[in-house]
Protein backbone atom coordinates (compact mmCIF):
# COMPACT_ATOMS: atom_id res chain seq x y z
CA UNK A 1 0.00 0.00 0.00
CA UNK A 2 1.14 3.57 -0.48
CA UNK A 3 2.28 5.54 2.29
CA UNK A 4 0.24 8.64 3.12
CA UNK A 5 2.13 11.92 3.05
CA UNK A 6 1.60 13.48 6.51
CA UNK A 7 2.37 17.26 5.71
CA UNK A 8 -0.98 16.71 3.34
CA UNK A 9 -4.44 17.43 4.26
CA UNK A 10 -6.79 14.84 4.22
CA UNK A 11 -9.75 17.20 4.36
CA UNK A 12 -9.03 20.06 1.81
CA UNK A 13 -11.70 22.44 0.40
CA UNK A 14 -11.58 25.46 -1.25
CA UNK A 15 -14.72 27.82 -2.32
CA UNK A 16 -15.09 28.60 -5.31
CA UNK A 17 -13.99 32.58 -6.40
CA UNK A 18 -15.23 32.89 -9.72
CA UNK A 19 -19.29 33.22 -9.32
CA UNK A 20 -21.60 33.05 -11.83
CA UNK A 21 -25.01 33.63 -12.07
CA UNK A 22 -27.01 31.81 -14.72
CA UNK A 23 -27.61 33.57 -17.82
CA UNK A 24 -31.35 34.72 -18.98
CA UNK A 25 -32.05 34.83 -22.56
CA UNK A 26 -34.10 37.78 -24.65
CA UNK A 27 -35.01 38.54 -27.69
CA UNK A 28 -34.66 41.72 -29.49
CA UNK A 29 -33.33 43.72 -32.56
CA UNK A 30 -30.17 44.99 -33.63
CA UNK A 31 -31.37 48.53 -33.96
CA UNK A 32 -33.60 48.84 -30.65
CA UNK A 33 -31.28 46.92 -28.07
CA UNK A 34 -33.32 48.58 -25.03
CA UNK A 35 -36.93 46.63 -26.20
CA UNK A 36 -36.11 42.86 -25.47
CA UNK A 37 -39.04 39.92 -24.15
CA UNK A 38 -38.26 36.75 -22.50
CA UNK A 39 -37.55 33.69 -24.93
CA UNK A 40 -39.91 31.07 -23.62
CA UNK A 41 -39.01 27.44 -24.41
CA UNK A 42 -41.90 25.78 -27.08
CA UNK A 43 -42.66 22.03 -26.99
CA UNK A 44 -42.35 20.06 -30.21
CA UNK A 45 -43.59 16.87 -31.07
CA UNK A 46 -41.62 15.45 -34.30
CA UNK A 47 -41.34 12.51 -35.94
CA UNK A 48 -37.79 11.86 -36.88
CA UNK A 49 -35.59 8.85 -38.51
CA UNK A 50 -33.47 6.00 -37.23
CA UNK A 51 -30.35 7.30 -37.97
CA UNK A 52 -28.33 5.09 -35.72
CA UNK A 53 -25.43 2.30 -36.18
CA UNK A 54 -26.96 -0.78 -37.04
CA UNK A 55 -25.05 -3.55 -35.01
CA UNK A 56 -27.17 -6.61 -36.62
CA UNK A 57 -25.44 -7.80 -40.09
CA UNK A 58 -28.89 -9.60 -41.32
CA UNK A 59 -30.34 -5.95 -41.31
CA UNK A 60 -27.39 -4.25 -42.24
CA UNK A 61 -27.03 -6.79 -45.78
CA UNK A 62 -31.00 -7.34 -46.56
CA UNK A 63 -32.13 -4.40 -48.21
CA UNK A 64 -35.89 -5.32 -47.33
CA UNK A 65 -34.98 -5.57 -43.53
CA UNK A 66 -33.13 -2.62 -43.81
CA UNK A 67 -36.61 -1.11 -45.44
CA UNK A 68 -38.60 -2.27 -42.31
CA UNK A 69 -36.10 -0.61 -40.22
CA UNK A 70 -36.06 2.53 -41.67
CA UNK A 71 -39.71 2.78 -41.72
CA UNK A 72 -40.50 2.40 -37.68
CA UNK A 73 -41.43 5.51 -36.17
CA UNK A 74 -38.69 7.28 -34.52
CA UNK A 75 -41.12 9.71 -31.91
CA UNK A 76 -39.97 12.21 -30.11
CA UNK A 77 -40.85 15.19 -28.02
CA UNK A 78 -38.78 18.10 -27.64
CA UNK A 79 -37.86 21.42 -25.99
CA UNK A 80 -36.89 24.36 -28.62
CA UNK A 81 -36.17 27.91 -28.56
CA UNK A 82 -36.33 30.21 -31.31
CA UNK A 83 -36.50 34.41 -31.81
CA UNK A 84 -39.81 35.41 -33.08
CA UNK A 85 -39.79 36.65 -37.19
CA UNK A 86 -39.73 40.16 -35.90
CA UNK A 87 -36.85 39.97 -33.97
CA UNK A 88 -33.39 39.46 -34.84
CA UNK A 89 -31.10 39.25 -31.89
CA UNK A 90 -30.39 36.97 -28.88
CA UNK A 91 -30.06 39.26 -25.54
CA UNK A 92 -28.40 37.12 -22.91
CA UNK A 93 -28.25 38.53 -19.19
CA UNK A 94 -25.79 37.26 -16.42
CA UNK A 95 -23.75 38.81 -13.29
CA UNK A 96 -20.51 37.84 -11.97
CA UNK A 97 -18.70 38.04 -9.10
CA UNK A 98 -14.88 37.51 -8.05
CA UNK A 99 -13.76 36.89 -4.55
CA UNK A 100 -10.75 37.60 -2.10
CA UNK A 101 -9.21 34.73 -0.26
CA UNK A 102 -8.07 32.50 -2.74
CA UNK A 103 -5.33 31.73 -0.37
CA UNK A 104 -7.31 30.47 2.05
CA UNK A 105 -8.83 27.19 2.38
CA UNK A 106 -12.75 26.88 3.33
CA UNK A 107 -11.54 23.67 5.56
CA UNK A 108 -8.05 22.07 6.16
CA UNK A 109 -7.66 19.32 9.07
CA UNK A 110 -3.67 19.85 8.96
CA UNK A 111 -1.99 23.00 10.37
CA UNK A 112 1.52 22.76 9.07
CA UNK A 113 -0.14 21.95 5.61
CA UNK A 114 -2.83 25.10 5.88
CA UNK A 115 0.05 27.36 6.61
CA UNK A 116 1.76 25.75 3.76
CA UNK A 117 -1.21 26.91 1.44
CA UNK A 118 -1.66 30.06 2.74
CA UNK A 119 2.64 30.52 1.70
CA UNK A 120 1.83 29.40 -1.21
CA UNK A 121 -0.88 31.65 -2.23
CA UNK A 122 0.48 34.76 -0.64
CA UNK A 123 3.97 34.55 -2.54
CA UNK A 124 2.37 34.17 -5.58
CA UNK A 125 0.04 37.42 -4.81
CA UNK A 126 3.29 38.95 -4.04
CA UNK A 127 4.89 37.74 -7.71
CA UNK A 128 2.41 37.72 -9.61
CA UNK A 129 -0.63 39.82 -8.59
CA UNK A 130 -3.26 37.24 -10.90
CA UNK A 131 -2.14 39.46 -13.48
CA UNK A 132 -2.17 36.66 -16.22
CA UNK A 133 -5.20 34.42 -14.82
CA UNK A 134 -7.57 37.82 -14.76
CA UNK A 135 -6.55 38.41 -17.68
CA UNK A 136 -7.52 35.35 -19.39
CA UNK A 137 -11.36 35.23 -17.57
CA UNK A 138 -11.12 38.94 -19.07
CA UNK A 139 -10.69 37.88 -22.69
CA UNK A 140 -13.15 35.07 -21.92
CA UNK A 141 -15.72 37.65 -21.24
CA UNK A 142 -14.38 39.76 -24.14
CA UNK A 143 -14.60 37.03 -26.85
CA UNK A 144 -18.18 35.85 -25.94
CA UNK A 145 -16.67 32.25 -25.71
CA UNK A 146 -19.43 32.00 -22.77
CA UNK A 147 -22.23 32.04 -25.38
CA UNK A 148 -21.30 28.79 -26.69
CA UNK A 149 -23.14 27.78 -29.80
CA UNK A 150 -25.12 30.74 -29.82
CA UNK A 151 -21.94 32.57 -30.55
CA UNK A 152 -21.61 29.92 -34.09
CA UNK A 153 -22.70 31.24 -37.17
CA UNK A 154 -23.61 35.19 -35.45
CA UNK A 155 -23.33 37.90 -37.66
CA UNK A 156 -22.60 40.94 -34.97
CA UNK A 157 -21.91 40.14 -31.02
CA UNK A 158 -21.66 42.63 -28.64
CA UNK A 159 -20.59 42.17 -24.99
CA UNK A 160 -21.26 45.00 -22.98
CA UNK A 161 -19.51 44.39 -19.20
CA UNK A 162 -20.51 47.00 -16.37
CA UNK A 163 -19.32 47.79 -12.85
CA UNK A 164 -21.86 50.28 -11.13
CA UNK A 165 -20.08 50.52 -8.08
CA UNK A 166 -16.90 51.92 -9.48
CA UNK A 167 -19.41 53.34 -12.75
CA UNK A 168 -17.43 51.85 -15.56
CA UNK A 169 -18.43 49.94 -18.79
CA UNK A 170 -16.74 48.17 -21.60
CA UNK A 171 -18.08 47.06 -24.62
CA UNK A 172 -16.29 45.06 -26.40
CA UNK A 173 -17.01 43.64 -30.17
CA UNK A 174 -16.43 39.90 -29.59
CA UNK A 175 -15.01 38.79 -33.15
CA UNK A 176 -12.24 41.27 -32.52
CA UNK A 177 -10.99 38.77 -29.89
CA UNK A 178 -9.28 35.29 -30.30
CA UNK A 179 -10.61 32.33 -29.43
CA UNK A 180 -7.58 30.45 -29.04
CA UNK A 181 -5.11 32.80 -28.00
CA UNK A 182 -4.61 34.84 -25.14
CA UNK A 183 -1.25 37.28 -26.17
CA UNK A 184 -4.18 40.27 -27.21
CA UNK A 185 -3.04 43.35 -25.83
CA UNK A 186 -5.85 45.60 -25.36
CA UNK A 187 -6.47 48.74 -23.55
CA UNK A 188 -10.17 47.95 -22.32
CA UNK A 189 -9.33 44.02 -21.31
CA UNK A 190 -6.44 45.50 -19.42
CA UNK A 191 -8.68 47.71 -17.63
CA UNK A 192 -11.25 44.99 -16.75
CA UNK A 193 -8.59 42.60 -15.87
CA UNK A 194 -7.11 44.70 -13.29
CA UNK A 195 -10.33 44.97 -11.02
CA UNK A 196 -10.48 40.81 -11.63
CA UNK A 197 -6.57 41.17 -10.03
CA UNK A 198 -7.30 43.18 -7.57
CA UNK A 199 -10.21 41.46 -6.20
CA UNK A 200 -8.47 37.98 -6.58
CA UNK A 201 -5.80 39.29 -4.67
CA UNK A 202 -7.69 40.97 -1.80
CA UNK A 203 -7.13 44.72 -2.65
CA UNK A 204 -10.79 44.53 -2.73
CA UNK A 205 -13.07 42.69 -1.22
CA UNK A 206 -14.73 41.78 -4.82
CA UNK A 207 -15.25 42.66 -8.01
CA UNK A 208 -18.85 42.45 -9.00
CA UNK A 209 -19.63 42.98 -13.37
CA UNK A 210 -23.26 42.69 -15.04
CA UNK A 211 -22.36 41.05 -18.28
CA UNK A 212 -24.81 41.27 -21.12
CA UNK A 213 -24.06 39.90 -24.68
CA UNK A 214 -26.30 40.95 -28.27
CA UNK A 215 -25.96 38.28 -30.77
CA UNK A 216 -27.21 39.31 -33.74
CA UNK A 217 -28.66 35.79 -35.33
CA UNK A 218 -31.25 36.32 -37.41
CA UNK A 219 -35.21 36.59 -37.71
CA UNK A 220 -36.84 33.64 -36.46
CA UNK A 221 -33.46 32.11 -35.40
CA UNK A 222 -32.84 29.02 -32.93
CA UNK A 223 -31.35 29.93 -29.67
CA UNK A 224 -29.54 27.49 -27.74
CA UNK A 225 -30.06 27.39 -23.78
CA UNK A 226 -28.89 24.75 -21.49
CA UNK A 227 -30.08 21.14 -21.84
CA UNK A 228 -31.11 19.59 -18.47
CA UNK A 229 -29.78 15.89 -17.34
CA UNK A 230 -32.70 13.59 -17.33
CA UNK A 231 -31.74 10.59 -15.84
CA UNK A 232 -34.83 8.68 -16.39
CA UNK A 233 -36.03 9.13 -19.60
CA UNK A 234 -39.28 6.65 -19.57
CA UNK A 235 -41.65 6.35 -22.77
CA UNK A 236 -43.51 8.89 -23.52
CA UNK A 237 -41.36 11.50 -21.79
CA UNK A 238 -39.59 14.43 -23.48
CA UNK A 239 -36.06 13.28 -25.34
CA UNK A 240 -34.92 16.59 -24.83
CA UNK A 241 -35.70 19.02 -21.81
CA UNK A 242 -33.82 22.44 -21.83
CA UNK A 243 -33.33 24.69 -19.05
CA UNK A 244 -35.65 27.72 -17.95
CA UNK A 245 -36.23 29.90 -14.92
CA UNK A 246 -39.45 31.48 -14.16
CA UNK A 247 -41.08 30.70 -17.70
CA UNK A 248 -37.21 32.74 -19.14
CA UNK A 249 -35.00 30.44 -21.46
CA UNK A 250 -31.48 30.21 -19.85
CA UNK A 251 -28.59 28.48 -19.08
CA UNK A 252 -26.94 27.27 -16.64
CA UNK A 253 -24.19 29.04 -13.91
CA UNK A 254 -21.92 25.81 -14.43
CA UNK A 255 -22.05 26.61 -17.98
CA UNK A 256 -20.86 29.83 -17.64
CA UNK A 257 -18.47 29.67 -15.77
CA UNK A 258 -17.29 26.66 -17.67
CA UNK A 259 -16.66 28.81 -20.78
CA UNK A 260 -14.92 31.41 -18.74
CA UNK A 261 -12.67 29.60 -16.78
CA UNK A 262 -11.71 27.72 -20.12
CA UNK A 263 -8.00 29.27 -20.10
CA UNK A 264 -5.40 26.48 -19.46
CA UNK A 265 -3.05 26.43 -22.42
CA UNK A 266 -0.23 25.56 -20.33
CA UNK A 267 -1.15 21.85 -20.50
CA UNK A 268 1.18 19.11 -22.04
CA UNK A 269 0.59 19.08 -25.82
CA UNK A 270 -0.58 22.28 -26.34
CA UNK A 271 0.81 22.94 -29.16
CA UNK A 272 -0.61 19.88 -30.96
CA UNK A 273 -4.04 19.66 -28.99
CA UNK A 274 -7.71 21.75 -29.19
CA UNK A 275 -6.98 25.22 -28.02
CA UNK A 276 -7.43 25.99 -24.39
CA UNK A 277 -9.17 23.92 -22.18
CA UNK A 278 -11.55 24.10 -19.10
CA UNK A 279 -9.51 24.62 -15.49
CA UNK A 280 -9.94 21.26 -14.23
CA UNK A 281 -7.51 18.99 -11.76
CA UNK A 282 -6.65 16.10 -14.73
CA UNK A 283 -6.94 18.38 -17.76
CA UNK A 284 -10.43 16.75 -18.13
CA UNK A 285 -12.48 17.26 -21.69
CA UNK A 286 -15.43 15.07 -21.24
CA UNK A 287 -16.60 15.90 -25.02
CA UNK A 288 -13.22 14.07 -26.15
CA UNK A 289 -12.87 11.57 -23.56
CA UNK A 290 -9.29 12.79 -22.42
CA UNK A 291 -7.61 13.75 -19.89
CA UNK A 292 -4.99 16.44 -20.88
CA UNK A 293 -3.09 16.33 -17.38
CA UNK A 294 -1.55 13.35 -16.12
CA UNK A 295 0.04 11.97 -12.72
CA UNK A 296 2.42 10.07 -15.34
CA UNK A 297 3.38 13.44 -16.77
CA UNK A 298 3.36 14.97 -13.33
CA UNK A 299 1.54 17.87 -14.75
CA UNK A 300 -2.06 17.05 -12.74
CA UNK A 301 -2.95 19.23 -10.12
CA UNK A 302 -2.57 17.25 -6.96
CA UNK A 303 1.27 16.50 -7.96
CA UNK A 304 2.01 19.90 -8.76
CA UNK A 305 0.06 21.18 -5.69
CA UNK A 306 1.43 19.11 -3.44
CA UNK A 307 5.13 20.23 -4.20
CA UNK A 308 4.28 23.51 -3.87
CA UNK A 309 2.35 24.00 -0.67
CA UNK A 310 4.99 21.47 0.87
CA UNK A 311 7.42 24.11 0.07
CA UNK A 312 9.19 23.18 -2.74
CA UNK A 313 9.63 25.14 -6.39
CA UNK A 314 7.67 24.32 -9.15
CA UNK A 315 9.77 24.29 -12.59
CA UNK A 316 7.58 26.94 -14.44
CA UNK A 317 5.28 30.14 -13.44
CA UNK A 318 3.08 28.34 -16.04
CA UNK A 319 2.53 25.72 -13.36
CA UNK A 320 1.82 28.25 -11.09
CA UNK A 321 -0.97 29.76 -13.03
CA UNK A 322 -2.59 26.36 -13.20
CA UNK A 323 -2.60 25.80 -10.00
CA UNK A 324 -3.90 29.19 -8.55
CA UNK A 325 -6.68 29.07 -11.38
CA UNK A 326 -7.55 25.65 -9.60
CA UNK A 327 -8.20 27.38 -6.76
CA UNK A 328 -9.81 30.04 -8.25
CA UNK A 329 -12.20 26.97 -9.50
CA UNK A 330 -12.49 25.96 -5.90
CA UNK A 331 -13.36 22.37 -5.25
CA UNK A 332 -12.86 19.24 -2.39
CA UNK A 333 -9.31 18.27 -3.07
CA UNK A 334 -9.04 15.93 0.34
CA UNK A 335 -7.52 12.47 0.06
CA UNK A 336 -9.54 9.36 -0.53
CA UNK A 337 -10.77 6.84 2.18
CA UNK A 338 -9.05 4.37 0.57
CA UNK A 339 -5.33 3.77 0.33
CA UNK A 340 -3.87 2.60 -2.93
CA UNK A 341 -3.00 -0.83 -3.55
Amino acid sequence: MAKKTTDIASVLAFEKKMVASDAYMYSTTWENKEEAVPIQLVEKSVRGTISNRLNKAAVRNDPLKLNAEVQKPNLQTVDSAALPLEQDTLKLCFTLKFLAGVQNPSACNNSTHYAGIQKMGQGYIEKYGFKEVAKRYAMNLANGRFLWRNRIGAEKIEIVVSMDEENKSWTFDAYQYDLKSFDQDDEQVDELSGYIADALCGKRNYAFFKVTAYVLLGSGQDVYPSEELILDKGRGKKSKVLYSVNGIAAMHSQKISNALRTIDTWYPDYEDGIGPIAIETYGSVTALGRAYRTPKDKKDFYTLFDAWSTGNELSCEEDEHYVMAVLVRGGVFGQSGKDDE
